[in-house]
């Protein structure tokens, strides 16, 4: 329990910078580092090249608080993105080429300018991708949400960590099964899953323990078989997702005494052909308050881009300032590498 206690005050998580330091401990791992692989594997550090994704995240506040959430979030958290900062990401897309919108949370939601921002992206001709936790459809106050969603053609990227009941609610909370699976045949009662509908539903895997994903193929044909025999649901595609060594994870791996294990399996699994691929190449990740990240676990380590000594903020952002710029990278991001890779979209490779 010694080590949990590095890592916790109370019941809050350790700062950034602590789990950085925990990261960075070569005590810790001496097989390696991230850098270290792509050294071995003759690959250069990490640059930016073209910006096609806005990732805004919204703010902590939500109506679950999972075991795996890499944001900390949960219903007593307060921070949440304002009307000025959603501003600023609007006037962003305005002047902007970026093809895609991708908000995300805690619960999004949740957030009193998430529709302004939706409809925003949408009269800009942006793709909208709402990364939900589907138990928010049913919570009151937001039943009119799938309506809306479909309206707009918003993509649903939502989490359902297994197509068990047992499984799914070990990971994010009793009951939240049932309330998923109600809410997926709501949203496949307005046309959400199904072929040519223009009503797009992913579904995203994250594993239990210290496993990798299973192969995402297989198991999105595993899914869809439970899903139609157990529920007649239907969705367009399973994501799946490796847990990242930070926030409420690494808490739970220092625990358990397995973080070196985890920490080993990922150095041991680093694949070289993901590392073109990785989502911080092409998006950028912004913060409840209109910072800007490499990716959304940049942002949860306190990881930012700048200039000089400056953060760089929405409101002066603009694609030739990424483009070609240095990649913030620690040893999370060989959760990023392992394996067939891992993404906001599912896998890399």
């Amino acid at each position: 329990m010694k080590t949990l206690t590095l890592l916790r005050e109370g019941n809050a998580l350790a700062s950034p910078a602590e789990q950085l330091k925990i990261l960075s401990d070569e005590n810790r791992i001496p097989a390696g580092t991230f850098e270290s692989k792509l050294a071995e594997s003759q690959l250069p550090p990490l640059l930016r090249s073209t910006l096609t994704t806005l990732q805004i995240n919204l703010g902590k506040v939500c109506n679950q608080t999972c075991t795996h959430c890499h944001v900390d979030a949960g219903p007593d958290r307060k921070e949440s993105m304002s009307a000025e900062v959603a501003n600023q990401v609007i006037d962003f897309l305005s002047r902007s080429q970026v093809e895609t919108l991708d908000i995300t949370g805690g619960a999004p939601e949740m957030n009193p300018h998430f529709r302004r921002l939706v409809e925003a992206a949408v009269e800009r001709g942006k793709r909208v991708i709402d990364r939900c936790n589907l138990t928010i459809l049913l919570a009151n106050g937001f039943t009119d949400l799938p309506e809306f969603l479909a309206r707009n053609q918003v993509t649903i990227t939502a989490s359902l960590p297994c197509y068990l009941e047992e499984n799914c609610d070990s990971q994010r909370g009793e009951g939240v099964y049932e309330k998923s699976i109600r809410a997926i045949r709501r949203l496949n009662e307005l046309g959400y899953g199904h072929p040519n509908s223009g009503l797009e539903l992913n579904l995203v895997f994250n594993p239990t323990g210290t496993g990798l994903p299973p192969d995402q193929a297989a198991l999105e044909r595993d899914y869809r078989t439970q899903l139609r025999d157990r529920h007649g649901l239907e969705f367009n595609h399973l994501f799946t997702i490796t847990n990242m060594p930070i926030s409420r994870f690494l808490a739970d791996l220092l625990e358990q005494g397995k973080y070196e294990l985890y920490m080993h399996k990922l150095l041991e699994s680093f694949n070289p052909a993901t590392v073109n691929e990785v989502m911080c190449r092409s998006l950028v990740s912004v913060d409840w308050e209109g910072y800007l990240y490499d990716c959304d676990f940049n942002q949860m380590l306190d990881l930012p881009l700048k200039s000089g000594n400056t953060r760089l903020h929405i409101s002066e952002l603009t694609e030739e300032i990424l483009l070609n710029r240095p990649i913030e990278t620690a040893n999370h991001c060989l959760g990023c590498t392992a394996g067939a890779g891992s993404s906001c979209s599912g896998n890399l490779t």
